[in-house]
Protein backbone atom coordinates (compact mmCIF):
# COMPACT_ATOMS: atom_id res chain seq x y z
CA UNK A 1 0.00 0.00 0.00
CA UNK A 2 2.91 2.07 0.52
CA UNK A 3 4.23 1.28 -2.84
CA UNK A 4 5.58 4.26 -4.79
CA UNK A 5 3.36 6.62 -1.94
CA UNK A 6 4.32 9.83 -0.11
CA UNK A 7 4.19 9.83 3.50
CA UNK A 8 4.45 12.43 5.74
CA UNK A 9 5.10 12.56 9.20
CA UNK A 10 4.31 15.76 11.75
CA UNK A 11 6.46 16.11 14.62
CA UNK A 12 8.92 13.64 12.53
CA UNK A 13 12.19 13.83 14.40
CA UNK A 14 10.57 12.50 17.92
CA UNK A 15 10.43 9.08 19.03
CA UNK A 16 7.36 8.15 16.70
CA UNK A 17 8.83 9.65 13.98
CA UNK A 18 11.91 7.98 14.06
CA UNK A 19 11.12 4.68 14.50
CA UNK A 20 8.62 4.49 11.45
CA UNK A 21 11.42 5.84 9.01
CA UNK A 22 13.78 3.07 10.10
CA UNK A 23 10.91 0.53 9.24
CA UNK A 24 9.90 2.42 6.11
CA UNK A 25 13.37 3.66 4.51
CA UNK A 26 14.21 0.11 3.10
CA UNK A 27 10.81 -0.24 1.63
CA UNK A 28 9.47 0.85 -1.76
CA UNK A 29 8.26 3.77 -0.36
CA UNK A 30 9.14 6.78 -2.66
CA UNK A 31 8.91 9.29 -0.61
CA UNK A 32 9.05 10.19 3.78
CA UNK A 33 8.67 13.49 4.48
CA UNK A 34 9.49 14.55 8.31
CA UNK A 35 7.73 18.07 9.16
CA UNK A 36 8.83 19.51 12.28
CA UNK A 37 9.86 22.78 13.46
CA UNK A 38 13.38 22.04 15.07
CA UNK A 39 16.10 22.43 12.33
CA UNK A 40 18.99 20.79 14.83
CA UNK A 41 16.89 17.29 15.23
CA UNK A 42 16.51 17.30 11.56
CA UNK A 43 19.96 17.69 10.63
CA UNK A 44 21.14 15.27 13.18
CA UNK A 45 18.46 13.26 11.12
CA UNK A 46 19.78 14.28 7.87
CA UNK A 47 23.37 12.93 8.60
CA UNK A 48 22.24 10.23 10.22
CA UNK A 49 20.59 8.73 7.66
CA UNK A 50 22.00 10.08 4.79
CA UNK A 51 19.20 8.85 2.54
CA UNK A 52 17.70 10.40 -0.52
CA UNK A 53 14.25 8.76 0.58
CA UNK A 54 13.95 11.13 3.34
CA UNK A 55 12.90 15.06 2.81
CA UNK A 56 13.22 17.27 5.79
CA UNK A 57 9.99 20.31 5.88
CA UNK A 58 11.02 23.17 8.67
CA UNK A 59 7.21 24.47 9.69
CA UNK A 60 4.90 24.39 12.41
CA UNK A 61 1.25 22.76 12.78
CA UNK A 62 0.56 26.16 14.11
CA UNK A 63 0.87 27.45 10.48
CA UNK A 64 -1.31 25.97 7.72
CA UNK A 65 0.01 27.72 5.27
CA UNK A 66 3.14 25.64 6.01
CA UNK A 67 1.80 22.47 6.18
CA UNK A 68 -0.05 22.79 2.72
CA UNK A 69 3.18 23.73 1.11
CA UNK A 70 4.54 20.21 2.95
CA UNK A 71 1.81 18.55 2.00
CA UNK A 72 1.70 19.24 -2.03
CA UNK A 73 2.08 15.87 -3.12
CA UNK A 74 1.84 13.59 -0.14
CA UNK A 75 -0.86 10.44 -0.34
CA UNK A 76 -0.43 9.41 3.69
CA UNK A 77 -0.17 11.79 7.27
CA UNK A 78 0.86 10.68 10.42
CA UNK A 79 0.18 13.36 13.08
CA UNK A 80 2.34 12.96 15.87
CA UNK A 81 3.50 16.17 16.36
CA UNK A 82 1.73 17.28 20.03
CA UNK A 83 3.28 19.23 23.20
CA UNK A 84 2.61 15.96 25.56
CA UNK A 85 4.35 16.95 28.77
CA UNK A 86 1.71 16.93 31.22
CA UNK A 87 2.65 19.36 33.81
CA UNK A 88 4.09 22.06 30.86
CA UNK A 89 0.55 21.50 29.24
CA UNK A 90 -0.89 22.51 33.10
CA UNK A 91 1.84 26.12 33.29
CA UNK A 92 1.04 26.80 29.47
CA UNK A 93 -2.51 25.33 28.83
CA UNK A 94 -2.75 27.98 25.85
CA UNK A 95 0.20 26.35 24.02
CA UNK A 96 -1.01 23.36 24.13
CA UNK A 97 -4.45 24.23 22.73
CA UNK A 98 -2.14 25.83 19.52
CA UNK A 99 -0.34 22.53 18.92
CA UNK A 100 -2.58 20.33 19.98
CA UNK A 101 -6.08 21.46 19.06
CA UNK A 102 -5.49 24.33 16.03
CA UNK A 103 -2.26 22.46 15.04
CA UNK A 104 -4.48 19.06 14.51
CA UNK A 105 -7.31 21.35 12.83
CA UNK A 106 -4.56 23.03 10.45
CA UNK A 107 -3.43 19.22 9.62
CA UNK A 108 -6.69 17.96 8.72
CA UNK A 109 -7.93 21.49 6.81
CA UNK A 110 -4.81 21.08 4.61
CA UNK A 111 -4.73 17.37 4.35
CA UNK A 112 -8.19 17.72 3.21
CA UNK A 113 -7.38 20.95 0.68
CA UNK A 114 -4.25 19.27 -0.62
CA UNK A 115 -6.10 15.83 -1.49
CA UNK A 116 -3.97 13.22 0.52
CA UNK A 117 -5.60 9.91 0.67
CA UNK A 118 -5.35 9.30 4.52
CA UNK A 119 -4.58 10.98 7.83
CA UNK A 120 -3.93 8.74 11.31
CA UNK A 121 -4.06 11.14 14.32
CA UNK A 122 -1.64 10.20 17.10
CA UNK A 123 -3.48 10.48 20.61
CA UNK A 124 -3.28 9.69 23.77
CA UNK A 125 -5.12 7.45 27.07
CA UNK A 126 -5.12 11.10 28.45
CA UNK A 127 -7.72 12.30 26.68
CA UNK A 128 -10.34 10.01 27.87
CA UNK A 129 -11.94 11.40 30.89
CA UNK A 130 -9.26 14.05 30.76
CA UNK A 131 -8.45 15.98 34.00
CA UNK A 132 -5.36 18.01 33.07
CA UNK A 133 -4.67 20.17 29.96
CA UNK A 134 -2.85 17.84 27.65
CA UNK A 135 -5.43 15.07 27.97
CA UNK A 136 -8.52 17.58 27.36
CA UNK A 137 -6.47 19.72 23.86
CA UNK A 138 -6.10 15.60 22.51
CA UNK A 139 -9.67 14.95 23.64
CA UNK A 140 -10.78 18.19 21.50
CA UNK A 141 -8.44 17.11 18.54
CA UNK A 142 -9.97 13.52 18.29
CA UNK A 143 -13.36 15.07 18.30
CA UNK A 144 -12.25 17.53 15.23
CA UNK A 145 -10.97 14.60 13.69
CA UNK A 146 -14.54 12.85 14.09
CA UNK A 147 -16.08 16.01 12.90
CA UNK A 148 -14.17 16.45 10.16
CA UNK A 149 -14.83 13.09 9.12
CA UNK A 150 -18.62 13.57 8.87
CA UNK A 151 -17.81 16.16 6.49
CA UNK A 152 -15.21 14.87 4.13
CA UNK A 153 -17.01 14.35 0.70
CA UNK A 154 -15.98 11.41 -1.51
CA UNK A 155 -13.51 9.21 -0.46
CA UNK A 156 -10.59 11.52 0.49
CA UNK A 157 -9.37 11.81 2.87
CA UNK A 158 -9.90 8.98 5.24
CA UNK A 159 -9.19 10.13 8.72
CA UNK A 160 -8.84 8.27 11.83
CA UNK A 161 -6.98 7.96 15.03
CA UNK A 162 -4.64 5.86 17.13
CA UNK A 163 -5.35 5.96 21.45
CA UNK A 164 -2.44 4.45 23.25
CA UNK A 165 -0.67 4.89 26.83
CA UNK A 166 2.97 5.47 27.52
CA UNK A 167 5.57 4.48 24.73
CA UNK A 168 8.95 2.83 26.49
CA UNK A 169 11.61 4.90 25.82
CA UNK A 170 9.98 7.58 24.16
CA UNK A 171 11.55 11.38 24.53
CA UNK A 172 10.03 12.50 27.85
CA UNK A 173 8.87 9.24 29.54
CA UNK A 174 9.41 8.22 32.81
CA UNK A 175 11.93 5.34 32.23
CA UNK A 176 14.52 7.47 30.50
CA UNK A 177 14.55 9.83 33.21
CA UNK A 178 14.43 6.94 36.13
CA UNK A 179 17.77 5.62 33.78
CA UNK A 180 19.44 9.06 33.82
CA UNK A 181 19.03 8.85 37.39
CA UNK A 182 20.38 5.55 37.90
CA UNK A 183 23.42 6.27 36.12
CA UNK A 184 24.17 9.46 37.61
CA UNK A 185 23.86 7.51 41.21
CA UNK A 186 20.66 10.01 42.38
CA UNK A 187 17.51 8.46 43.79
CA UNK A 188 14.79 7.65 41.76
CA UNK A 189 12.03 10.12 42.11
CA UNK A 190 8.80 8.21 42.35
CA UNK A 191 5.32 10.25 42.21
CA UNK A 192 3.09 7.69 43.74
CA UNK A 193 3.79 4.22 44.15
CA UNK A 194 0.90 2.56 43.24
CA UNK A 195 0.33 4.63 40.02
CA UNK A 196 -0.52 2.25 37.56
CA UNK A 197 0.38 3.19 33.48
CA UNK A 198 0.10 1.45 30.28
CA UNK A 199 3.13 -0.17 28.57
CA UNK A 200 3.97 -0.08 24.71
CA UNK A 201 7.34 -0.52 22.90
CA UNK A 202 7.33 2.32 20.21
CA UNK A 203 7.56 -0.54 17.34
CA UNK A 204 4.51 -1.47 18.84
CA UNK A 205 3.35 1.92 18.69
CA UNK A 206 4.11 1.84 14.81
CA UNK A 207 1.88 -1.51 14.71
CA UNK A 208 -0.65 0.25 16.39
CA UNK A 209 -0.84 2.99 13.56
CA UNK A 210 -0.05 0.57 10.64
CA UNK A 211 -3.37 -1.25 11.90
CA UNK A 212 -5.43 2.23 11.70
CA UNK A 213 -4.11 2.87 8.20
CA UNK A 214 -4.84 -0.16 6.86
CA UNK A 215 -8.15 -1.06 8.64
CA UNK A 216 -9.63 2.74 9.55
CA UNK A 217 -13.02 4.42 8.44
CA UNK A 218 -13.55 7.86 8.90
CA UNK A 219 -13.62 8.89 12.29
CA UNK A 220 -13.01 5.40 13.86
CA UNK A 221 -10.31 5.22 16.70
CA UNK A 222 -8.29 2.50 17.21
CA UNK A 223 -6.91 1.11 20.68
CA UNK A 224 -4.10 -1.73 21.15
CA UNK A 225 -4.59 -3.75 24.03
CA UNK A 226 -1.91 -3.58 26.44
CA UNK A 227 -0.38 -4.32 29.68
CA UNK A 228 0.55 -2.46 33.07
CA UNK A 229 2.28 -2.41 35.97
CA UNK A 230 2.93 0.34 38.96
CA UNK A 231 5.52 2.43 39.18
CA UNK A 232 7.27 1.70 41.76
CA UNK A 233 7.34 -1.89 40.13
CA UNK A 234 8.90 -0.31 36.77
CA UNK A 235 11.40 1.75 39.03
CA UNK A 236 12.56 -1.78 40.69
CA UNK A 237 12.84 -3.52 38.03
CA UNK A 238 15.37 -1.22 36.30
CA UNK A 239 17.28 -1.34 39.72
CA UNK A 240 17.42 -4.85 39.18
CA UNK A 241 18.61 -4.81 35.43
CA UNK A 242 20.91 -2.14 35.89
CA UNK A 243 22.22 -4.03 39.10
CA UNK A 244 21.95 -0.82 41.32
CA UNK A 245 21.14 0.15 44.03
CA UNK A 246 20.16 3.27 44.21
CA UNK A 247 17.31 4.68 46.28
CA UNK A 248 13.34 4.89 45.47
CA UNK A 249 12.19 8.19 46.74
CA UNK A 250 8.68 9.33 46.69
CA UNK A 251 8.18 12.50 45.83
CA UNK A 252 4.38 13.12 45.16
CA UNK A 253 1.78 13.33 41.75
CA UNK A 254 3.15 15.96 39.58
CA UNK A 255 0.40 18.55 38.37
CA UNK A 256 -2.40 17.41 36.29
CA UNK A 257 -1.26 13.31 36.79
CA UNK A 258 -4.73 10.50 37.37
CA UNK A 259 -3.46 7.62 39.44
CA UNK A 260 -4.77 5.47 36.71
CA UNK A 261 -5.26 6.18 32.87
CA UNK A 262 -8.25 5.07 30.43
CA UNK A 263 -7.91 3.89 27.06
CA UNK A 264 -11.58 2.98 26.31
CA UNK A 265 -14.34 4.95 28.23
CA UNK A 266 -17.50 2.67 29.17
CA UNK A 267 -19.63 4.80 26.98
CA UNK A 268 -17.15 3.74 24.08
CA UNK A 269 -16.80 -0.10 25.04
CA UNK A 270 -20.15 -0.42 24.71
CA UNK A 271 -19.90 0.48 21.14
CA UNK A 272 -16.38 -0.99 20.25
CA UNK A 273 -15.51 -3.59 18.17
CA UNK A 274 -12.89 -5.96 19.70
CA UNK A 275 -10.55 -7.01 16.81
CA UNK A 276 -8.09 -9.28 18.77
CA UNK A 277 -5.05 -7.49 19.81
CA UNK A 278 -6.99 -4.08 18.33
CA UNK A 279 -9.99 -2.52 19.84
CA UNK A 280 -11.96 -0.38 16.80
CA UNK A 281 -13.92 2.91 18.56
CA UNK A 282 -16.29 3.94 15.47
CA UNK A 283 -17.46 7.57 15.41
CA UNK A 284 -21.32 8.25 15.16
CA UNK A 285 -22.00 9.57 11.85
CA UNK A 286 -25.25 10.69 12.65
CA UNK A 287 -26.36 14.00 11.67
CA UNK A 288 -28.64 16.18 14.22
CA UNK A 289 -31.80 15.57 13.05
CA UNK A 290 -32.46 12.30 15.06
CA UNK A 291 -36.16 12.35 14.47
CA UNK A 292 -35.67 11.38 11.13
CA UNK A 293 -32.67 8.80 11.38
CA UNK A 294 -32.94 6.10 13.90
CA UNK A 295 -29.65 4.24 14.83
CA UNK A 296 -29.99 1.23 17.08
CA UNK A 297 -26.91 1.86 19.41
CA UNK A 298 -26.16 0.42 23.25
CA UNK A 299 -26.60 3.06 25.74
CA UNK A 300 -26.71 0.96 28.77
CA UNK A 301 -23.07 1.66 29.18
CA UNK A 302 -23.23 0.89 32.94
CA UNK A 303 -22.57 -2.78 32.14
CA UNK A 304 -19.54 -1.96 30.11
CA UNK A 305 -16.38 -1.02 31.84
CA UNK A 306 -13.83 1.14 31.51
CA UNK A 307 -10.46 -0.37 30.07
CA UNK A 308 -8.08 1.20 32.25
CA UNK A 309 -4.29 0.65 33.41
CA UNK A 310 -6.03 -0.45 36.45
CA UNK A 311 -7.85 -3.51 35.34
CA UNK A 312 -5.85 -4.72 32.65
CA UNK A 313 -2.70 -7.06 32.84
CA UNK A 314 -0.97 -6.69 35.44
CA UNK A 315 3.04 -6.67 35.11
CA UNK A 316 5.21 -8.20 38.10
CA UNK A 317 8.72 -7.06 38.32
CA UNK A 318 9.88 -9.88 36.38
CA UNK A 319 7.94 -9.84 33.54
CA UNK A 320 9.06 -5.10 33.34
CA UNK A 321 12.50 -6.16 33.04
CA UNK A 322 11.43 -8.59 30.18
CA UNK A 323 9.32 -6.19 28.52
CA UNK A 324 12.50 -3.79 29.37
CA UNK A 325 14.71 -5.54 27.40
CA UNK A 326 13.07 -5.25 24.02
CA UNK A 327 13.45 -1.40 24.21
CA UNK A 328 16.53 -0.38 22.09
CA UNK A 329 17.10 2.58 24.40
CA UNK A 330 17.43 0.61 27.62
CA UNK A 331 19.44 -2.60 25.99
CA UNK A 332 22.02 0.22 24.82
CA UNK A 333 22.82 1.36 28.29
CA UNK A 334 23.04 -2.19 30.14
Amino acid sequence: MFSNKVLLITGGTGSFGNTIVHRFIDTDIKKIIVFSRDEKKQEDMRIRLANPKIQFCIGDVRNVQSLRQAMSGVDYVFHAAALKQVPSCEFYPMEAMLTNVIGTENVLTAAIDCGVSRVVLLSTDKAVYPVNAMGITKALAEKLLVAKSRSVEGEKPVLCATRYGNVMGSRGSVIPLFIEQIRAKKPITVTDPLMTRFLMTLPQSVDLVLHAFTHGLGGDIFVQKAPACTVADLAAALVELFQSKTEIKVIGARHGEKKYETLISREEKAQSHDMGLFVRIPADHRNLNYNTEFVSRNLNANTAEDYTSDNTERLNVGQIKNLLLKVDEVRAML
